[in-house]
């Protein structure tokens, strides 16, 4: 019994294992996907050097060696030379390079591309000018000369490697390291500026010297790099590179700077929302030449369709090269203002487009000590884009009701006074001449109007009724129109109350009103209705 029982106990724990294992695998293979792809890694500096494509831009180095006696102590000259190779080797194969060399004189010995660098290193001399002098302002002469005359890049560096301070020979132009001769040179420097980027870099070989600092009273570009030893000198050297390279890629951005994105309306100019949400198209633009930009949470409004409206972007997110283009879908959801009328009619309203969303670039962040791109945060939108959005709005049962209640009104108007001057007469009423004692003619009322035709006195004429209101009493008048011989100008008109008389044209006419319930009788002869 107890061997079945660790049986058991170890075939569910086996199971439980087994289980855990396999929730793991499923756990792993869901999660790793979403974590390859969540991971999007920024552009190193290194990365957006080759987006711009550095390598194919071209900058002028001048090298300026010194070459003076003293560069032979502690083998500085042989150090200069291999750590110069190195230093050529990290630049362009488009590059352009003037190397020169100086002492009392200077002397051009290379002036190409910065390829094949042992060429360029072989150009040097074997060994420094026994007890040579140093002239640092003819150097710098050579420098400016030999980039005024082969037409700079849009980047140029001036690279001065000296042991020593000033100290030409008699007869030299420059003479002392002040005064006009070194103010030609740097009114020189400044003319070569305006068209190019022109930057210095003096490395003094040793530390009690000054004589290198010189290279920044001609270019004011110009970095000092302070190497502790010789050994440095490699590192310091190839600073100079990694800024030129810094130079370059600010020179191809600089008309990046301020850019951004901007947004236009390219759906529909007429939007109908009546039958339900529409599509429409916006535009995004990147005014960049290089750099890529990013835009998120990307939102849209039409400033002008009241707020029961909703635009919704798709996608919301996205990402736009240099320069190109990208459309978004909008989806429009909502209803315009019926505004006063309820009636069925068409809403019709220009909105102004207003476009949100955060602009940014992966570059700024790699390119932050060098170039401030200063991208605008936000979308740019055209200035006048507008959107027209019509709607069918309102009740379609209003202007029926209105018309049936309207024809109710007047229906009612008309009964009333239909009630008031035409009411449904009743009675009798006698027709007799005035003088004589002729037998009346009696003429029973009924209907709303009565024909009169009497054929003991004659003539033609009409009777309709009025209803009257006096003394807190309502009674029915009689309205008598008669005329003895049937024509028009001899009518006269009369009215008469209940149970009274009137005399019209010679006729006397009594109104006989009706006591009680009156059955219709037959109309005598010399009435119609």
């Amino acid at each position: 019994m107890i061997a079945d029982a660790l049986r058991t106990r170890y075939g569910v724990a086996r199971g439980a294992a087994r289980l855990c294992a396999a929730l793991l695998t499923a756990a792993v293979l869901v999660l790793t996907p979403v974590t390859a792809t969540a991971q999007d890694d920024p552009p190193t500096r290194a990365d957006v050097y080759g987006a711009l494509g550095l390598a194919e831009q071209s900058a002028d180095y001048v090298v300026l060696v010194d070459v003076s006696g003293s560069m032979a102590k502690d083998g500085l000259y042989d150090s200069v030379r291999s750590t110069l190779r190195s230093f050529l080797q990290g630049m362009s194969p488009r590059d352009h390079v003037a190397l020169f060399t100086f002492d009392a004189k200077t002397q051009p010995r290379y002036v190409g591309p910065a390829r094949p660098v042992d060429k360029i290193v072989a150009a040097l001399p074997d060994t420094p000018t026994p007890g040579g002098d140093t002239d640092i302002g003819e150097a710098l002469n050579s420098a400016l000369t030999q980039l005024e005359t082969s037409g700079s890049a849009p980047v140029a560096s001036v690279v001065l490697l000296t042991d020593g301070e000033h100290a030409p020979a008699d007869g030299s132009h420059y003479p002392k390291n002040t005064g006009a001769p070194w103010d030609a040179l740097h009114r020189r420097a400044q003319a070569l500026a305006k068209g190019t980027d022109l930057s210095g870099y003096a490395l003094p070989l040793r530390t009690d010297v000054t004589g290198a600092a010189l290279l920044g009273t001609v270019v004011p570009a110009t970095t000092v790099l302070k190497p502790d030893g010789i050994g440095d000198l490699r590192g310091y050297l190839a600073q100079a590179t990694a800024r030129t390279q810094a130079r370059k890629a600010a020179t191809l951005l600089a008309g990046d700077i301020g850019k951004g994105v901007t947004a236009a309306w390219t759906g529909p100019p007429q939007l109908d929302l009546t039958d339900g949400p529409v599509t429409g198209r916006i535009t995004l633009t990147s005014a960049d030449r290089h750099a890529p930009l990013t835009v998120t949470g990307l939102t849209a409004s039409l400033d002008g369709t009241g707020s029961d409206t909703e635009l919704t972007v798709t996608p919301d997110r996205l990402t736009l090269k240099p320069g190109a283009s990208q459309t978004v879908d909008v989806r429009i959801d909502g209803s315009l203002p019926a505004g006063w009328n309820p009636a069925r009619h068409t809403e019709d309203v220009e909105a102004a487009l207003e476009i949100g969303g955060t602009v940014t670039s992966t570059w700024a962040k790699p390119l932050a000590s060098q170039v401030d791109l200063r991208v605008p945060a936000r979308v740019r939108t055209t200035d006048g884009d507008t959107v027209r959005v019509s709607q069918t709005v309102g009740s379609p049962l209003v202007l029926p009701v209105a018309a049936a209640l309207a024809v109710l009104a007047v229906l009612v108007l008309w009964l009333r006074w239909l009630r008031t001057n035409r009411p449904r007469l009743h009675g009798d009423l006698l027709l007799q001449p005035a003088f004589g004692q002729q037998i009346p003619d009696q003429i029973a009322l009924r209907g709303r109007r009565v024909r009169l035709r009497p054929a003991g006195v004659g003539g033609r004429g009409r009777v309709h009724g009025r209803r009257q209101r006096a003394d807190g009493e309502r009674r029915l008048d009689l309205v008598i129109s008669y005329s003895p011989d049937g024509t028009a100008g001899r009518t006269s008109d009369a009215t008469c109350r209940p149970d009274g008389q009137v005399v019209v044209n010679g006729v006397t006419f009594t109104y006989r009103a009706p006591t009680g319930g009156i059955g219709r009788q037959r109309r005598p002869k010399g009435a119609e209705r």
